[in-house]
């Protein structure tokens, strides 16, 4: 039997995909939200497809809000963005 394979929904999507296609999301203790490019920083962390269809669905439909428990400033998204676009061109 093959190792399992850890698997994340997209907030933005709803799709079920393995954990290493996906970015993570994270609010860490004093409530900062940041991209967790290595998967492994503590904090509470939420899914994303890599795309930026993802992120605005997510945005649109307030998966951060609900994953979170709490309201998402419109700068933390723009942030996002900014960081995906930067992933992107690497």
């Amino acid at each position: 039997m093959g190792k399992r394979v850890p698997m994340r929904q997209c907030i933005g999507c709803g799709e079920m995909k393995s954990k290493r296609e996906m970015m993570r999301v994270l609010k860490d203790t004093d409530g900062t939200i940041s991209l967790d490019v290595t998967g492994k920083k503590n904090g509470r962390g939420a899914y994303l497809c890599i795309s930026d269809e993802c992120l605005q669905k997510a945005r649109k439909n307030k998966g951060l809000e609900r994953s979170f428990k709490m309201s998402i400033p419109a700068e933390v998204y723009e942030s996002l963005e900014k960081e995906f676009q930067n992933r992107d061109e690497r």
